[in-house]
């Protein structure tokens, strides 16, 4: 394990779509970073040093919430709150958000409604300034914009409508077994504004016709990862059982690595110090 010799603190994978060929990886360790696609088919190594410093305050912890931060920032954070995963639950109008002016500056951007094809048929959301770099942390190989809107919490009530209809999530295993079905995103997206327009409707009344606006004429983007092999059986490495994890990387996907000995999602790790070597 020679070639390559990096360490510092884990950061998700720097991914960045590559017109008409595979997604381009990085690995990023503290002010370092790799990349990726030129060590398929190389033999790789990621031990874990057991330090974990938080990403916010860069306190040593012994655990991590919320990928990468320790319990006090857990807790006090507005980016670690609930409503960041549910959206639709944001307090913020109720004047209860935990840091007001963050609030402010992230949750009242624009944000996009989407549709995705990673492992099946989902509706997410993200901020606009996040496309394509949150379709590709989901190895989503189609992706679609179906509305932008005005807030986050906007956002998220507009999704909850389209849930009725289909899956938030992405199924992670099947992602990792090969790629997804493709789909007509289209005329789903056509679908959901027939089946539920009276929904929408109603959200326009409430918050005013110019916070959200429905994109009928966006076209799907579609995406590649450089995967040699698919595993046939997904079975996943745990640095904190496993500190040292050795194998021949075969394939990047989402925030995973796909390795003959296994797969691991280098995102939960966030902010444990690892070192990474590869050979010839």
């Amino acid at each position: 394990m020679t070639q390559f010799e990096l360490a510092g603190a884990l950061e998700k994978m720097d991914i960045r779509a590559n017109e008409g060929a595979d997604a381009l990886y990085k690995l990023v360790l503290g002010e370092e970073n790799l990349g990726l696609n030129k060590l398929l088919e190389k033999t790789i190594q990621l031990e874990y040093q057991g330090q974990i410093n938080c990403r916010h305050c860069q306190r040593l912890t012994k655990t991590s919430f919320n990928q990468g931060y320790c319990y006090p920032c857990f807790k006090r954070l507005a980016q670690c709150d609930s409503c960041m995963m549910s959206p639709e639950k944001c307090h913020f109008h109720l004047g209860t958000c935990r840091e007001p002016e963050w609030g402010e500056r992230v949750c009242f951007a624009d944000h996009i409604v989407y549709l995705a094809n990673s492992s099946g048929l989902k509706v997410g959301i993200t901020r606009a300034t996040q496309m394509p770099t949150r379709w590709l942390d989901q190895g989503a190989t189609q992706a679609l914009p179906i509305a932008r809107v005005a807030s986050r919490r906007l956002s998220g009530l507009l999704e909850d409508i389209f849930r009725a209809q289909m899956s938030d999530r992405t199924n992670w295993r099947a992602m990792l077994r090969g790629e997804a079905e493709p789909l007509n995103l289209e005329t789903e997206r056509d679908s959901l504004f027939e089946n539920f327009a009276t929904q929408i409707q109603a959200l326009k009344q409430e918050f005013g016709d110019a916070a959200i606006e429905l994109l009928p004429t966006e076209t799907t983007n579609e995406f590649s990862y450089p995967v040699l092999e698919y595993p046939t059986k997904v079975v996943s490495h745990n640095l904190e059982k496993t500190p040292v994890v050795t194998g021949t990387l075969l394939g990047l996907k989402g925030q995973y690595i796909i390795l003959d000995t296994g797969v691991m999602n280098l995102r939960k790790y966030t902010s444990y110090q690892i070192s990474f070597a590869s050979s010839n």
